[in-house]
């Protein structure tokens, strides 16, 4: 009857270790996923105060992402895609994620000093627009510390309200 007993706990025992979760396998390269934005439609600056959200996630296998003395997150424009806004990952210790990391980020663009202009002529934010909206988009892709360059996401359109 004990032999029951034991063999019975050795059994549970030896399921629970093997339905414990795995780490997840992520690939060393970063992969982002677009996950929205806070608003489809924004002001031009001299039009009052406003602020575009865009959210997205990452993950990376090696766990080494946001560079301390570098850009890592780059924001293009459809409307310019010669210009590249550069953003700044927080620096997240490489401590624990040696077997791979994953988060969410948010891009916070304010349109004040040229964040969030109407473009005519690829000078933007200067004079009064002749076009009361413009459509456009952002692509956006990461790097990590090793240099390795993430896949690119797009947002859906966004409409810049000018006048």
């Amino acid at each position: 009857m004990s032999y029951c007993k034991i063999t019975g706990w050795a059994l549970v025992c030896w399921g629970l270790m093997f339905s414990c979760a795995q780490a997840p396998s992520y690939p060393i390269t970063p992969v982002i996923e677009y996950l929205g934005v806070n608003k489809l439609a924004v002001l031009q600056e001299p039009l009052g105060n406003d602020t575009l959200e865009i959210y997205f996630s990452f993950t990376d296998g090696d766990g080494d992402i946001s560079l301390e003395d570098s850009t890592d997150v780059f924001l293009f424009d459809s409307r310019i895609p010669t210009i590249t806004n550069q953003y700044k990952i927080p620096t997240i210790s490489e401590e624990g994620t040696s077997n791979g990391i994953r988060g969410e980020i948010t891009i916070r663009i304010k349109n004040v000093n040229g964040g969030i202009c109407c473009v005519e002529n690829q000078f933007p934010c200067f004079g009064t627009p002749l076009n009361p909206v413009e459509n456009f988009s952002y692509e956006i892709q990461i790097r990590d510390r090793a240099g390795n360059l993430s896949n690119r996401i797009s947002t859906e359109t966004i409409q810049v309200i000018c006048q």
